[in-house]
């Protein structure tokens, strides 16, 4: 194994930790890090930081379930727009640019596409619907669980070739880091944890 693909690895896991703890951040560290460290082809890597980003999420987000930390209304209420965008995006929009657009402005693709949810999800969640900052994680996951799975499973996978094995290795490892920063949570006040997401955005 070399270099890069031991630290492609770890930082898998740093996506899962960053998904457990703060409910946000996944797919903004996913996008570089496939295309980057493990040399994925950048239309595939927004397509497989979905997946990544979306298996680790319904984990994660079903361990905050047990806790009593998910609002199913408000999911349900923000999850359903958000849903039928990510899906209209992946099926019909990405086939449909030119390849130049992904190589040349990776960043721009990622905020437009691949990235951003839990960094718009929680803020919303906090000031517009009043949910309370560990229930907001939660709830988080589990939108960004459903758009992006969802996302990539209805588009992406019905209009490209998927490197199955290598998808499901890179998921394995963010889904413990999921739990590594779901266990961190535990012993972390909701006020701090406020604070801390708005350091990392």
């Amino acid at each position: 194994m070399e270099l890069l693909e031991i630290f492609g690895y770890l930082s898998a896991l740093v996506i899962g930790v960053s998904l457990g703890l703060i409910g946000g951040g996944g797919s903004i560290l996913a996008v570089p890090v496939l295309a980057y460290l493990f040399m994925v082809d950048e239309k595939a890597a927004t397509a497989y930081s979905l997946f990544i980003v979306g298996a680790s999420s319904l984990v994660g987000g079903w361990k905050q379930h047990l806790k009593g930390y998910v609002d199913w209304r408000t999911a349900i209420i923000f999850g359903i727009p958000s849903i039928i965008g990510v899906w209209l995006v992946r099926y019909f929009v990405i086939p449909a640019l030119p390849n130049i657009l992904f190589t040349s402005v990776v960043g721009g693709i990622t905020g437009m596409i691949g990235a951003g949810g839990g960094f718009l999800i929680i803020p919303a969640l906090v000031l517009f619907a009043k949910v309370e900052m560990k229930m907001a994680v939660g709830t988080s996951l589990i939108i960004i669980a459903f758009k992006s799975l969802l996302g990539f499973l209805l588009g992406d996978a019905l209009t490209m070739e998927i490197d199955w094995t290598f998808l499901m290795i890179v998921t394995l490892t963010a889904i413990v880091g999921i739990f590594v920063g779901s266990f961190i949570s535990n012993f972390i006040d909701g006020k701090k944890l406020k604070k801390g997401f708005g350091y990392f955005i």
